[in-house]
């Protein structure tokens, strides 16, 4: 048989085996079929796998957004949009002007609370493209929002536990039933109660009721459940303002813990919660310990905006209103959250502003125990004696050295 004859044979029994043969002029080398098809599926699979982690990745950095977002609303603001206070921050940097009104400075200071709350936002921000940027800023949105709402269903029962224990009104404040709270409930309308009004006079509580004149109750008005002992002194206002049992409780309730809000009696000389989670990591059943809020968003100091947050969460707790909203007939919650940061935020002198730092250190005893080491300075922590030996036996060391 000739050479032709051979290359012909061998050309059509491959045919015959079913792996056509690549045209001459291809140089290609002939390759099984189902070897080539294999190739072709592990391709596939490596890149639906790359599609796969990219998706994954992409999902992990969501969840990071919205878990690290249930912080703005507690510490950052309750009301204004995250973009207003980039947008104050960019007109800053783009401006020279000094001159600054109370709203702007109030934006400027949530968003320096807000890189303190999340110190990567401001590089990620600026190097991010524009749809990556906005789809973080809906996801930190999305998480704010939950973290107020859950906050919202969590003290629409305490709340109502802790005002019977203390109150013993009579009916009791359902824990469920919002309708019966607010001013138709004589505990609830008494804690409600502007300070410069007394809800025992008869005619003061028909007047708050029926919303007469001279008896509106607005966000211009500090309500009872702010002070110390739910009462105010008309001549010294100031006195036992944002002291309250109440307001400490729902603190503590949003921040520590709903099992921490039962201990609020002294001067928060009682155990440091942040140390004792910070080694209870396990209990002794070996069970991990599930950390708090303060204890995640790493908050050892109580701040103005999270003192102005808890109050309105526990005044929308005691009103009989069943969903949130920014106004409760009269009542403005947007502005009286404006009013309790501007209180701590815009002291108006030397004497003003000590009274607020004796008031936020008592809010940070109170909550979070006496530990002081958070504030330890690297110079103090240097002339402690463990560290002074440690310089010693160095220098010693170095001193002898030299002598060599």
């Amino acid at each position: 048989m000739s050479q032709v004859e051979d290359g012909s044979h061998a050309s059509m029994s491959s045919q015959a085996e079913g792996n056509p043969q690549p045209p001459a002029s291809s140089l290609a080398v002939a390759t099984s079929e189902s070897a080539r098809q294999r190739r072709k599926i592990a391709q596939l699979e490596e890149k639906l796998q790359l599609l796969e982690s990219g998706q994954a990745a992409k999902q992990r950095e969501t969840n990071y957004c919205v878990s690290k977002g249930r912080a703005i609303r507690r510490i950052v603001t309750l009301y204004d949009t995250i973009e207003d206070l980039i947008n104050e921050n960019d007109r800053r940097c783009d401006s020279s002007d000094d001159e600054v009104t109370p709203e702007q400075d109030r934006l400027q200071m949530g968003y320096i609370a807000l890189n303190n709350a999340l110190p990567w936002f401001h590089q990620k921000a600026t190097e991010m493209e524009y749809d990556d940027y906005m789809h973080m800023l809906k996801k930190l949105r999305q998480g704010a929002d939950s973290a107020r709402g859950d906050d919202t269903s969590k003290l629409k029962s305490l709340v109502a536990d802790w005002v019977n224990r203390e109150f013993k009104p009579n009916p009791p404040v359902d824990r469920e039933d919002k309708y019966c709270r607010g001013f138709v409930n004589d505990a609830c309308g008494q804690l409600l109660c502007p300070t410069e009004l007394d809800w025992n006079n008869p005619t003061v509580k028909a007047g708050i009721r029926d919303r007469v004149e001279g008896h509106i109750v607005t966000e211009m008005s500090w309500p009872v459940f702010l002070y110390q002992g739910y009462t105010a002194d008309a001549n010294n206002l100031e006195e036992g303002l944002f002291k309250s049992r109440l307001l400490v409780q729902a603190f503590k309730a949003i921040f520590t813990s709903p099992s921490s809000a039962k201990e609020v009696a002294g001067d928060g000389d009682g155990a440091n919660i942040i140390e004792n989670n910070r080694r209870a990591k396990r209990d002794i059943s070996g069970k991990r310990v599930k950390t708090h809020v303060a204890q995640i968003i790493k908050m050892h100091k109580v701040s103005p905006r999270s003192i102005a947050y808890v109050a309105c969460q526990l005044r929308f707790a005691l009103s009989s209103v069943t969903s949130w909203r920014s106004m409760d007939n009269d009542f403005d919650y947007v502005q009286f959250w404006y009013n309790v940061v501007d209180f701590f935020e815009r002291a108006p002198g030397r004497a003003a502003q000590r009274n607020v730092d004796c008031l936020l250190k008592w809010w940070t005893r109170k909550v979070f125990g006496t530990s002081h080491r958070a504030e330890l300075s690297d110079t103090a922590k240097a002339k402690m004696s463990v560290n002074a030996l440690a310089m010693q036996r160095a220098q010693r060391d170095d001193a002898l050295f030299d002598s060599d």
